[in-house]
């Protein structure tokens, strides 16, 4: 009798994508029936959830009006997807680390980033703006899926010299046509490396729609067919986005391998504020998803709970205006830019290339300024 040997991938995979998007919550923010595949968070830690997607769509209402009032050169919205973020930022350990895209500044800003160094790379003063290291958070990644090979390489650098650190991940629909993202999923499911992939599927890349770049039941069904678990979820149920957050680390730090997450979401806003989101989609989709406002649905929820009252909503809603406010004046305080710095932390050492370009540029400022 032949014996057939199972890949240690095979023998891992519990995680398999749901028919349907995992979802708890009703569009109007009311409880529905569930299988129950996953635990549901308590009240506490939805709670915590609650105060972070306030003042995480309070900055980004801000953020979009620095760019109005010329002190930022651009901003990527993410108005619609706090709870992917938020929930994905909230269910990881202090050890852990994030590999963010340009639009995931409301994760990082629930990581405890200072939102004013969060938003120096778009103001120009600063490389990154924040501290990496500091908080365990890669530069925000322009490029499309770079950042997913990063985070596997990183992941797995960890587990080799034996530290109990998760990669988190985070790509939009757009970045799953990129060869990086195959590459990048390919990689961590042969070598087992701790990492989670987020997929917010937010319906476009730019402007091309989810139709026009993938044939799949799902972009969760792209993991399983590397050998990844992986799963969908409704991207505008806190409730759910938590609950699969929350088993998806369990899943990976426990050494099952990666997993990939499809949140399913929207963005209500336009690519970014250089751009015009009517010429490619209509009003009418743009209410349908207003009607599935994430926020919303938890504050319903949670009020109907009697966790959220009148009062406690007053007081986290002063709170976020609070942090706009310092926000609004940090960045409008006049920054000390050195010049220099463009060469400075490009390489531990300087090439010669690099050299000469900075020489370049300290003779032209010493010229002007004589």
């Amino acid at each position: 009798m032949t014996t057939v040997e199972i890949s240690p991938a095979a023998q891992y995979q519990q995680f398999m994508p749901a028919d349907r998007p995992v979802q708890y919550l009703a569009p109007d923010g009311t409880g529905v029936d569930s299988a129950a595949r996953y635990a549901r968070p308590s009240d506490e830690r939805l709670l915590q959830m609650y105060r972070s997607m306030v003042h995480g769509r309070r900055f980004d209402q801000q953020a979009t009006a620095l760019t109005k009032q010329g002190r930022l050169a651009v901003y990527p919205s993410a108005r619609g997807q706090e709870a992917c973020q938020i929930a994905a930022a909230l269910c990881l350990d202090d050890q852990d680390w994030m590999f963010p895209t340009y639009r995931d500044s409301m994760a990082l800003a629930a990581r405890g980033i200072d939102q004013v160094e969060l938003l120096g790379m778009l103001a120009g003063y600063w490389h990154c703006g924040y501290d990496p290291k500091q908080y365990r958070v890669a530069p925000q990644c322009t490029p499309l899926a770079t950042q997913l090979l990063h985070a596997t390489g990183f992941a797995y650098a960890e587990s080799k010299q034996g530290r109990d650190t998760i990669a988190l991940a985070f790509c939009g629909d757009g970045a799953t046509s990129e060869g990086d993202f195959h590459e990048a999923l390919n990689f961590a499911a042969v070598f087992h490396a701790p990492v989670i992939f987020l997929v917010q599927n937010n319906g476009f890349a730019i402007s091309v729609p989810l139709a026009r770049q993938s044939a799949a039941p799902s972009l969760a069904h792209k993991g399983v067919g590397y050998g990844i678990g992986s799963e969908q979820v409704d991207g505008n149920d806190p409730v759910a986005m938590m609950a699969v957050m929350d088993e998806a680390v369990a899943y990976v730090r426990s050494g099952k391998g990666p997993v990939v997450v499809e949140a399913h979401t929207y963005r209500m806003d336009a690519h970014t504020n250089a751009d015009d989101a009517t010429r490619y989609r209509k009003a009418e989709e743009v209410a349908g998803w207003l009607g599935r406002d994430p926020l919303a649905r938890l504050d319903t929820y949670l009020t109907g709970r009697g966790v959220v009252t009148d009062a406690l909503r007053a007081e986290i809603t002063e709170a976020a205006d609070a942090d706009a406010a310092a926000l609004r004046t940090g960045m409008n305080a006049e920054q000390s830019v050195d010049p220099q710095d463009l060469f400075r932390f490009v390489y531990e050492t300087p090439t010669p290339a690099l050299i000469e370009q900075r020489d370049q540029v300290a003779a032209e400022i010493a010229a002007e300024e004589n």
